[in-house]
């Protein structure tokens, strides 16, 4: 027995390594098993991090070509410099990962480098030295999902990893998904010139969504030159010398037909990533999406056995990853952790952004809920007038007898960073009044969030 910690965890992705960090704030000594050269995990270092960097840098070149004539900046001879925008990807990539080695560092969480295994409970193997834990946390996350008939190459037919790592433009880029992955990187490529084509077996992007909002989404997206085959089931690809021939079929059954990619982005989905982990051995439950069954304390049916992130059910969201690895290293410590699953904002990092948090239209329409909707438009914003960001508006979904707020919804400018107010309203069992008379800045974005607010009692000033 090579050593003996108070917790050990599996995974430093930002459930992982926010779980490490709390444990040993509140003086547990912990250990981080990463198999990576870089700690991180897929966020960080393959995922969410590299992704914003080359949205971020696409987004600032299709502006130059396009946008910023209209506020009278005149560039010419403009050119994409690939190989810098890649590096420069990298450069936030290093910068990200090395903070996190440095925060294990300074909190003294001991990296332990390779692959764990939990042999017994208590027990975890790595590198063929075994350590002893009063607690094991499994947060090994997930991993692209597999669709039959379509071989990943990480070439010409890729999942997110390769997309990001493009060496030229593709004149052709399909993507099957019509997800949050897919629509960011089809994004991504389409800015710096390529076609992009969005397959989606649906008859809707991004499921789960609120309905009207995606479809609006669709409408923006479609301005900006991205095409959407929904209801549609890809059925075959066959790579050649001139990239991938797609077979695509109507969802519900028909002639099938061909299209034509230089590359193809593979994005139907994530599953939870538990290979060589042990847990058959060792007892530990799984539900039928091979998902770590885990109880309202991510206690496995294993004593000592807890597992947080992806790996167990809920959105495969970072955040929510973050807030269990918080929530478990409190309870660990005897403490009160706790995860609020209403309040989890998503986003989607395209331009303009959408954000989601609470209730969609359609879930309170199933549940049988009475409530009211206030929505208001970016075009009556000043802020978004200004900046030239008049797509989309805010909706906010209110209870009919209580005015509390359920539900928040927003297409537009920087949603990612308005959703946050609404989610601090909704921890806080605020009213939709209570933000309507909450005083906003003038002229700021926020404005449209008050707005709707507004709306929900049908009295928006300002259309």
């Amino acid at each position: 027995m090579s050593e003996t910690f108070d917790v050990i965890v599996i995974g430093s992705g930002p459930g992982g390594y926010v779980c490490a960090l709390r444990a040993a704030q509140l003086g547990l000594k912990v250990a981080c098993v990463e198999k990576r050269a870089t700690l991180g995990g897929t966020c960080l270092n393959i995922g969410c991090i590299p992704s914003k960097a080359l949205l971020q840098s696409s987004e600032n070149f299709h502006a130059t070509m396009h946008a910023w004539k209209d506020h009278g900046i005149v560039l010419d001879g403009v050119k994409l410099d690939l190989a810098r925008m890649q590096a420069r990807k990298g450069e936030v990539v290093e910068a990200n990962v090395k903070g996190v080695e440095f925060l294990f560092k300074k909190n003294k969480v001991t990296w332990l480098k390779g692959a764990g295994r939990i042999t017994a409970p208590g027990k975890v193997a790595v590198n063929g030295a075994e350590y002893a834990a009063k607690h094991i946390v499994i947060a090994t996350g997930s991993e692209s999902m597999p669709l039959p008939g379509v071989d990943v190459d990480e070439t010409t037919i890729v999942t997110s990893t390769g997309a990001l790592e493009l060496d030229k433009v593709p004149d052709h880029l399909v993507v099957i998904g019509g997800g949050v992955i897919g629509l960011e990187l089809g994004s991504v490529w389409r800015r710096l010139g390529a076609q992009v084509t969005v397959i989606e077996f649906l008859d809707r992007l991004i499921p789960g969504n609120d309905g009207e909002v995606a479809k609006h989404f669709q409408r923006i997206l479609t301005k900006q030159g991205m095409k959407f085959r929904l209801s549609t089931k890809v059925t075959g690809a066959v790579k050649g010398n001139e990239g991938v021939t797609l077979t695509v079929e109507p969802a519900k059954g028909g002639a099938s037909e061909q299209i034509k990619a230089d590359v193809v982005l593979l994005s139907i989905g994530r599953r939870a990533y538990t290979e060589a982990l042990g847990l058959q051995d060792v007892g530990v439950a799984t539900d039928e999406r091979g998902r770590v069954k885990t109880n309202g304390h991510y206690a496995t049916n294993v004593p000592g056995i807890y597992a947080i992130g992806d790996v167990i059910a809920g959105p495969m969201l970072a955040h929510k990853a973050e807030d269990e690895g918080v929530a478990l290293a409190e309870l660990l410590a005897g403490q009160a952790g706790h995860v609020n699953y209403d309040v989890i904002p998503g986003v989607v990092y395209t331009w303009p952004e959408v954000a989601a948090l609470g209730k969609t239209e359609e879930e309170l329409k199933a549940a049988g809920t009475a409530y009211n909707v206030g929505k208001f438009p970016f075009t009556a914003n000043g802020r978004a007038r200004a900046m030239g960001d008049t797509d989309g508006f805010v909706k906010i979904l209110a209870d009919k007898k209580t005015d509390r707020i359920l539900g928040a919804h927003i297409v537009g400018p920087d949603a990612g960073t308005l959703i946050a107010e609404l989610a601090v309203a909704m921890e806080f069992g605020a009213s939709a009044e209570d933000v309507a008379r909450t005083c906003h800045a003038h002229p700021s974005l926020n404005e449209a969030v008050k707005e709707a607010a507004l709306a929900v009692e049908g009295r928006a000033l300002h259309i």
